[in-house]
């Protein structure tokens, strides 16, 4: 959401039942809490999840994976919330694992491991690259207004955009059962079709229902019914919690430390763009809780909480898991529910840190076959896109953006369909242009300065 859209005007302020430092009692704090985890526990856990299914690695390590997603975004929004020294928005924010480096992670990391890698040395190097992209986020939200116009919201529309078409196909992989039923012959057999298309069909009947509560928690009860059926179906694998824990203790650097250059490229870019989301989704939740979206107040609240995405994302890589970003789902159900006080924050951080802290739950979530889940993600992936339409759908699309969007959306699509467009470029190039989303989103950003504005 552009902060742009959003107008600061008082008589458009939410009537709310519990404003930003309200303390809601323990039990209205809890229940209120719950109702936000049952709207991000599955985004939280589904970017780990498909990476792991579609690089091969270990139910154990998985286990571990989905696990420290769960607890690094319990930090996070307790950072969010809470508000250490530079640190957090002090709004209540929650922050979990981003959709939006799932392309490129799946790509290139499937690429290093059919030439031969080890899967642990992959993921090493994966986490190498989120630890050293978080400084660029960092860096990021103390230069925000420079930042601003360099990308623009065209340009962040388009990435978007792309990150979601580039999805697209992952959704698709997994509704079909995933590259493990490519490997068997089961891919998109009966039973997988019926899985997933289950679970869709019941995600958007769910939405129609005029029920708050079931349309914020749709994915997961269809996620839910789903798992019955497959249940029934005989196709529930619980051997990853053969061996887990009773607790799982954190352990920094599990894999080991690497690097890629071909990873970096795209991520870089994509910690850019992820900044500038966070920017719309900050400014919309200050709007919900009734603060300023303009002045000092509100730039300190936008700088504190894209650190925290920079920071958490570096925690992320120590600790084994996946970049995190502000989510906007708890935008909703602070409009639903008329609560914003930001204490309800620390008690959805707690919840999540808890959840993490037991690997059982990992081990459940991790038992639902990959087709069930691929009904879900299709919705998912859908909804990123849209998002990128929402954003470009907030300016003026004279021909000079037409143009714009044009090109870097045919430029990132096709590379990402053909690759082999790249085979006789330097390996630098080849590094670089890889992606669809950084091929994509380097054209639109040279062609966003190299092609002059219309005076209006």
């Amino acid at each position: 959401m552009s902060d742009q859209n959003l107008s600061s005007n008082q008589t458009d302020q939410l009537d709310l039942v519990y404003g930003l430092n309200d303390r809601p009692r323990p039990i209205i704090a809890f229940l209120a809490a719950f109702q936000h985890l049952l709207a991000i526990i599955v985004p939280i856990v589904t970017p780990g999840l498909l990476i792991c299914l579609a690089l091969g690695v270990s139910k154990e390590d998985t286990n571990m994976i989905l696990s420290m997603s769960l607890v690094i975004s319990g930090i996070a929004t307790f950072l969010q919330c809470k508000k250490v020294g530079p640190f957090g928005a002090g709004l209540l924010i929650v922050q979990g694992t981003s959709f939006n480096f799932i392309g490129p992670i799946i790509g290139i990391g499937s690429a290093m491991v059919a030439a031969g890698t080890p899967v642990e040395s992959v993921m090493a190097a994966i986490f190498g690259v989120v630890i050293a992209g978080s400084f660029i986020e960092m860096g990021v939200s103390r230069i925000l207004p420079w930042v601003k116009m360099l990308i623009t919201p065209l340009v962040t529309g388009i990435v978007v955009l792309l990150i979601g078409l580039t999805l697209i196909k992952e959704g698709l992989i997994s509704m079909g059962g995933g590259y493990q039923a490519m490997s068997n012959n089961t891919f998109a057999n009966t039973d997988n079709l019926i899985m997933s298309c289950t679970v869709l069909a019941l995600i958007i009947i769910l939405n129609r229902i005029r029920i708050t509560w079931v349309k914020s928690s749709a994915i997961l009860i269809a996620l839910i019914v789903g798992y019955v059926l497959a249940g029934f179906m005989g196709h529930l694998d619980f051997s990853g919690l053969q061996d887990a824990p009773l607790v799982q203790i954190p352990t920094p650097m599990h894999f080991g430390l690497d690097f890629s250059w071909s990873l970096f490229i795209p991520m870089a870019f994509i910690y850019l763009v992820t900044s500038l989301e966070a920017i719309g989704d900050i400014t919309a939740t200050s709007k919900l809780s009734n603060q300023p979206v303009d002045g000092a107040t509100w730039m300190e609240r936008i700088k504190g909480g894209v650190l925290v995405n920079g920071a958490n994302s570096f925690l992320a890589g120590i600790f084994n898991t996946f970049p995190s970003s502000v989510f906007a789902q708890n935008n909703g159900v602070i409009q639903l529910t008329g609560v914003a006080s930001r204490y309800v924050g620390i008690w959805i951080a707690a919840l999540l840190v808890i959840l993490g802290l037991l690997p059982a739950v990992a081990g459940v979530i991790q038992a639902v076959p990959q087709a069930v889940l691929g009904g879900a993600v299709m919705v998912m992936f859908g909804a990123v896109a849209a998002s990128g339409i929402n954003i470009l759908s907030g300016i003026h699309l004279d021909r000079r953006a037409l143009l714009i969007i044009a090109i870097s959306l045919a430029l990132g699509l096709g590379v990402a369909q053909v690759p082999q467009i790249l085979e006789h470029l330097p390996e630098l190039f080849r590094n670089i242009f890889s992606s669809g989303v950084a091929t994509g989103g380097i054209a639109a950003l040279l062609l966003n300065i190299i092609l002059p504005e219309t005076k209006k």
